[in-house]
């Protein structure tokens, strides 16, 4: 197979000399459609994204990363700029431009004497903890081992540790970012710290952040796990979840789920973690295992690595996925309602609809703090289809949209970024949502940073010049 001519936004098409020059001042590979390894280096892990860039970039280390920016500038290339390639909407792959790919950049090192990690921004969430776990620490990063952290990282980042040391981004302490004018940087709190601030919850639209300083935690083993009830149970079992999230200690974390049983039969569950003396955890979860007569209890002492496996299987990398999401303070009597109509009308066995509760210390940061704003209590709510086959894409879609549209009235209108399936499907009103009162601070620092949005597959805040 022959690869294809790369254009330019213009449609001009690039000369066979100019991709050979780019292809030599890079460390890492450059591939093409027929090259091998290009199929698997353009699929993400939703496999409803099916994209084909031009050109895959596969960066390994910041001088490529500069150069693939020099080039795609002095081109006029599309670029989107792919971590771990975890998101739903699959902004991480363009169609007929350039991929930057940082996925090969791995690298980490733990201090554990200053309680820290630098941390490259090819990493996943599962590779990180393994390296920080040798040493007994951790810090806040999501659920799922294949999640990248950079994308996580950038757009907020709850996890089993929020309520206990706040978000992944409140726990960042320095980032290296590569400009849109392909200039390298350190953003902190005594440097850019504009950009910093920018970066913590709206980065994708201000730079590709090579690496990233964390703060760690001594993290020990956890209780944790899942209890799984009969759907008969839900309307009952939602009020108690609510009642018992909303007083939950900083070091409990929880996800309230509707599901499909092994069997295919709908049920209600809800997933948590206790991050603190085993003794107490015991009886701080007690009330989630004898609610009633469960169908499962998973609940046991786990190692944080082992905590932070347990949705694997269930969001397993190439599948179809689709997602729609707002934020929500209180599950009323009403949406319980309607939650539990469309759990029964669920479109494939692998579909869930799922609560996620920020707390404790993600919620007291002040609003104004991090670009992320959404500190108070409350829960990222996410109607979640996916499948295997091709031929449910449309049902799950609709089922989505429908229960999402049925929620509107208990929602609020806040939305959690790293959750938007897509603002071009959803509208520009749902990237304001994103960001609330800093929305227009936001706009100030895109223009500043890049007046041509030329990081723009992203959820994106145009600047005030385009």
């Amino acid at each position: 197979m022959t690869a294809r001519a790369v254009m330019n936004s213009t449609g001009t098409t690039l000369e066979e000399a100019s991709i050979e020059k780019f292809q030599a001042s890079l460390r890492g590979e450059v591939l093409r459609p027929g090259d091998d390894g290009y199929d698997e280096a353009r699929m993400v892990w939703n496999r409803m994204v099916d994209k084909h860039p031009a050109l895959i970039a596969r960066c390994t280390g910041v001088a490529d990363v500069i150069q693939c920016v020099q080039f795609a500038r002095e081109h006029g290339l599309l670029v989107s700029v792919r971590g771990g390639g975890h998101n739903y909407a699959g902004k991480s792959v363009c169609d007929n431009g350039l991929m930057i790919d940082l996925s090969c950049m791995k690298g980490i090192r733990v201090d554990p004497v200053r309680r820290t990690a630098r941390a490259e921004a090819g990493l996943k969430l599962g590779e990180f903890d393994h390296e920080t776990q040798a040493f007994g620490l951790a810090t806040t990063l999501g659920v799922n081992t294949d999640t990248g952290i950079a994308g996580l990282t950038l757009g907020g980042g709850n996890g089993w540790l929020g309520g206990k040391f706040g978000l992944a981004c409140d726990n960042l302490l320095a980032v290296d970012v590569v400009t849109a004018d392909g200039r390298l940087v350190t953003a902190n709190t005594e440097e850019n710290t504009d950009l910093f601030w920018g970066m913590r919850g709206a980065g994708a639209n201000l730079g590709i952040v090579t690496s990233f300083e964390y703060r760690l935690h001594p993290v020990g083993p956890v209780l944790g796990g899942m209890v799984i009830y009969p759907l008969s149970e839900a309307r009952k079992f939602l009020r108690f979840f609510h009642e018992f999230s909303s007083t939950a200690p900083d070091q409990l974390s929880t996800i309230g789920l509707l599901l499909a049983t092994p069997d295919g039969s709908p049920a209600v569950a809800v997933a948590a973690c206790y991050s603190g003396p085993l003794d107490e955890a015991e009886k701080a979860l007690k009330p989630l295992r004898t609610f009633s007569s469960p169908l499962a209890d998973l609940i046991e002492p786990r190692s944080y690595v082992q905590m932070q496996t347990l949705f694997d299987e269930a969001w397993a990398p190439g599948r179809l996925y689709y997602n729609k999401s707002s934020n929500i303070c209180d599950l009323s009597d009403e949406a319980i309602e309607t939650l539990v109509e469309y759990a029964r009308a669920m479109p494939t066995p692998l579909s869930c609809i799922y609560f996620q509760r920020l707390h404790g210390a993600a919620s007291r940061v002040p609003e104004s703090d991090t670009a992320f704003p959404h500190r108070y209590e409350h829960y990222v709510f996410g109607v979640h289809p996916a499948t295997e086959e091709p031929a449910d894409i449309e049902k799950m879609k609709r089922w989505a949209q429908e229960c999402w549209q049925e929620m509107l009235p208990f929602v609020e209108q806040a939305v959690y970024v790293n959750a938007l399936e897509d603002y071009l499907e959803e509208g520009d009103q749902r990237i304001r949502e994103a960001y609330g009162p800093n929305y227009e601070r936001l706009v100030a620092l895109k223009t500043k940073h890049d007046p041509s949005n030329f990081f723009h597959l992203n959820q994106n805040i145009p600047p005030a010049t385009t």
